[in-house]
């Protein structure tokens, strides 16, 4: 079983952006999280990151046809801003049928009203949000769990 965790815009800037907000753990702290709990689960964990829009999309794309034809359980999908103003990106989602599990390191509705609302939330198979970067395990322990079950 393999899983893609995919992060958008300005997740590269984790530990240095807003650290009150987001905490010290980089990004590539989160990424070898993430291949360690996939280790721990027995399944392989591909990390990407991308402040595009287009490119997330396509990797969406990639990632629904290997979905289709059993190479890939999901993903686990910090979409940092555009959860909040891409219609696109939840398109992809529900247009591939890619299970998807959003995660958000804050509690994104303790925050500004703008970040209140989610285009992705209505195509995802699941959401954790304000666990910090432990919510990326708490997505991908998740998403193991609904694929096994689903066979």
């Amino acid at each position: 079983m393999k899983i893609l965790v995919l992060n958008g815009p300005n997740l590269n800037l984790l530990g240095q952006r807003e650290p009150a907000v987001y905490g010290h753990t980089t990004l590539a702290d989160v990424e070898q999280l993430c291949r360690d709990t996939g280790a721990r689960l027995g399944v392989e964990v591909e990390c990407r990151q991308s402040n595009h829009e287009g490119v997330l999309i396509d990797w969406i794309h990639e990632a629904g046809a290997a979905h289709r034809r059993g190479e890939l359980a999901g993903a686990v999908f910090n979409a940092g801003a555009y959860t909040h103003t891409s219609v696109a990106l939840h398109d992809a989602i529900k247009g591939t049928g890619l299970p998807v599990i959003e995660v958000h390191i804050s509690n994104v509705h303790a925050r500004e009203a703008f970040r209140h609302h989610s285009y992705l939330s209505p195509a995802a198979a699941g959401i954790v949000v304000g666990f910090g970067v432990d919510g990326y395990v708490l997505g991908l322990e998740g998403l193991v769990r609904k694929a096994r079950a689903a066979g």
